[in-house]
């Protein structure tokens, strides 16, 4: 199994959480994790648009994610600290595309940087996330 083949396999294994919100991981590699989230009814808050805390969950995954791409078999992460600012919304039936990438990798911590994206390349989030190592 070439390295590619086991990050490919690692970030295939998502939690259900993720597959109920309908994250699709896209491409990953041990230095950027990028997937899509479509804004349906069921993510949509009161005005019609992706709620925050879809899109804070969108992030939390993707550092998580992005965290056992760079973990040893017997390793494990959860969050400890996670940021978010929002840009502008993005509206039902657009998709959200998210882009995460390593701010530091330590042997204790990781923080991760994930951009959320509207289909027209807008931002309309940035998360930064601090991952411990367990």
């Amino acid at each position: 199994m070439t390295d590619q083949d086991r990050l490919n396999t690692i970030a295939a294994d998502q939690p259900p959480f993720s597959q109920t919100l309908g994250i699709r991981i896209l491409s990953v590699s041990a230095d950027r994790v990028e997937a899509e989230l479509p804004v349906t009814p069921a993510l949509a808050n009161r005005n019609g648009v992706l709620h925050g805390g879809a899109i804070m969950a969108l992030a939390d995954n993707m550092g998580g994610t992005a965290t056992f791409l760079n973990l040893a078999p017997d390793q494990g992460t959860t969050t400890m600290e996670s940021k978010t600012n929002f840009f502008r919304p993005v509206a039902l039936g657009d998709t959200a595309r998210a882009v995460t990438v390593p701010l530091h990798r330590g042997r204790r911590t990781m923080v991760w940087q994930t951009t959320i994206s509207r289909s027209d390349g807008k931002m309309a989030a940035l998360v930064t996330q601090t991952q411990m190592v367990i």
